[in-house]
């Protein structure tokens, strides 16, 4: 479990191929900030861009450690196959962490494209399409996680391409993510609210039943 709050950001250092067929993944090596890597264990979960990683292998006086990413999980997510790639970074929820952000799963629900990103006053509008099946899970001041960030929805659109949906980032965000690094065009890895899928769960399931002879 996350929390959108990102905790360093990194590098894609390295990308090797586990394999030679198109179902056979990926081994990365991320470059982290100094002293990232003191508190990690072999096995602990570090989120990348919003996807779940297991940390197979680290060198903390290097400021490295790897991840293998599956064939599935490249197909599902975005910008973690490329050397030079920058990355947010956060570790694992402990019982003990304040939740800053929301209660985030580490799990893909989809990807989508920037389209505007622009600088407003001191801060900056983050316009993206989503899927147009993630709209029902976007709601105004709702909130919803970008490249691993946790972010409130400031505004949404439904169109015949997809659910736009417009995000406030202020100067700290764009300083501390990776999400200053965005252009037009861009893909991103989203998360819905994971308490928005629950709600989604039980009231289809209540209408089916119902539904029943």
């Amino acid at each position: 479990m996350f929390t959108g709050i990102i905790t360093g950001v990194g590098r894609i250092a390295a990308v090797h191929d586990l394999g030679r067929s198109l179902d056979h993944g990926k081994r990365l090596e991320i470059s982290t900030p100094a002293h990232y890597l003191d508190d990690v264990g072999l096995g602990d979960s570090i989120a990348l861009n919003g996807a779940c990683m297991t940390v197979t292998s680290f060198n903390v006086s290097q400021n490295l450690f790897t991840i293998d990413i599956s064939a599935e999980s490249l197909a599902k997510t975005a910008g973690l196959d490329k050397v030079g790639t920058v990355v947010n970074l956060e570790k694992a929820l402990r019982a003990n962490d304040r939740l800053g952000g929301h209660i985030v799963s580490g799990h893909v629900d989809g990807m989508g494209v920037v389209n505007r990103f622009v600088q407003i006053g001191e801060s900056w509008l983050l316009q993206v399409l989503a899927p147009s099946n993630l709209a029902k899970y976007l709601a105004y001041k709702g909130s919803v996680t970008v490249n691993g960030v946790s972010l409130t929805v400031n505004r949404i659109e439904d169109t015949g391409q997809g659910c736009l949906v417009d995000i406030n980032l202020i100067p700290h965000t764009i300083d501390n993510t990776s999400l200053g690094h965005l252009q037009q065009n861009s893909t991103v890895n989203l998360e819905i609210d994971t308490v928005a899928r629950y709600v989604e769960r039980m009231l289809s399931l209540d209408t089916s039943m119902k539904a029943q002879p």
